[in-house]
């Protein structure tokens, strides 16, 4: 049996990796905000959803296995976030919502709302909804409006129950570095995915413009956290305010701060291979990339003592991996039960190979023009 420490630190881990690979698979919430520019007919836009639409459900797999992961080792973090802030989870799941009603109703015979209806809801489930959820993260560092009593009720300091964060102008940096991120990692896999020159070329010219937008924001976005106070908790549980948590944090965790400078790179190298050259795989570095930088975010967090939910208004109500955590015995078990999470990715692995063994073409189009 691992001991109570070790285990809080496997599971932070857990959900950081959760984290990272949901970020990667947004990939499918970026290329439906991009039907509309790449896409020059009817038929390339059904292309796109097409392709796009066969893997919505991996995103949603991985969503409920990053919700069921908190749940399971920090069910304190997940009775205050989703139950505080309850209306900003309640717009991300109805972005969600809009998505999957989408692709089964968008083609249906007498679609009374039409198939623009249907696009332009894809549209918002892949700009507001990332965005929500990049600002939902950015909470993370800048800390949220609530207090816990003595039976770790929470209460939420404000009536707007986490909609409060639209009114933080820096939270706003990570939510469009994550849209802007989302339409490169959709232009790079409708890149690998449709075997049309056209779109390529197109998809190619997205990358390059997503990535000098997404730039600008993300690097705003590290220097906002490598520069801000943040929240630090003692051998006693007691939080204050620490100058440069976040880039101390890097300091004293070097292989956290190497993971994130490779995956950096390697989200540059994709877009390189993407945009200037004639490669269709760009989109797997990019994942990889993604992967190592948002895990590497997520557990600077939460590791070197930083309180990885932390409350501006109460700084004592701030949540940490071992306050927040499960009890030593549920966090045991569970980590015998996470064994199946390689499962899990292996069937995503298999199911990806599955579905794009054959790249879309306009024929396949033309031969199923009810596909999504």
């Amino acid at each position: 049996m691992f001991s109570l420490e070790i285990l809080q630190f496997y599971w932070w881990f857990i959900v950081s990796l959760l984290g990272g690979l949901l970020v990667f698979m947004m990939f499918v919430q970026g290329g439906q905000t991009l039907i509309f520019s790449l896409a020059k007919n009817e038929l390339q836009k059904d292309m796109i959803i097409n392709s796009i639409g066969r893997k919505w459900e991996l995103t949603f797999t991985t969503l409920v296995m990053f919700g069921g992961a908190c749940f399971a080792a920090f069910p304190l973090f997940y009775a205050t976030s989703f139950g505080g802030a309850y209306w900003v989870w309640l717009a991300i799941l109805f972005c969600f919502i809009l998505q999957a009603v989408s692709y089964e109703y968008r083609k249906k015979p007498d679609n009374f709302l039409g198939v623009k209806t249907y696009e332009i809801f894809l549209y918002i489930n892949g700009s507001l909804g990332v965005i929500l959820i990049g600002m939902a993260v950015s909470t993370f560092f800048s800390g949220s409006d609530f207090m816990l009593n003595e039976r770790n009720f929470v209460d939420w300091q404000t009536p707007w129950r986490g909609l409060e964060a639209l009114a933080n102008p820096m939270l706003y940096l990570l939510g469009l570095a994550m849209f802007f991120l989302s339409r490169i990692g959709g232009a790079l896999y409708l890149i690998n995915n449709i075997d049309d020159e056209e779109l390529r070329a197109n998809a190619r010219k997205a990358v390059l413009k997503n990535t000098i937008l997404f730039l600008p924001f993300f690097l705003a976005f590290l220097f906002w956290i490598l520069t801000k106070d943040g929240f630090e908790y003692d051998a006693n549980g007691v939080v204050t305010l620490s100058k440069y948590k976040y880039s101390l944090n890097l300091v004293k965790m070097p292989m956290i701060a190497l993971a994130m400078t490779v995956g950096v790179v390697t989200v540059l190298y994709s877009v390189f291979k993407g945009a200037f050259t004639k490669s269709i795989h760009a989109i797997f570095p990019y994942g990889l990339g993604v992967v190592l930088v948002v895990t590497s975010l997520f557990l600077i967090t939460g590791l070197n003592n930083t309180a990885f939910y932390p409350s501006f208004s109460n700084l004592q109500s701030s949540l940490t991996i071992k306050n927040a955590s499960s009890s030593h015995y549920t966090l045991n078990v569970m980590a015998y039960v996470s064994l199946l999470v390689p499962v899990v990715l292996g069937y995503i692995f298999v199911v990806w190979r599955a579905i794009d063994s054959k790249k879309i073409t306009k024929e396949e189009i033309k031969n199923d023009q009810h596909a999504y």
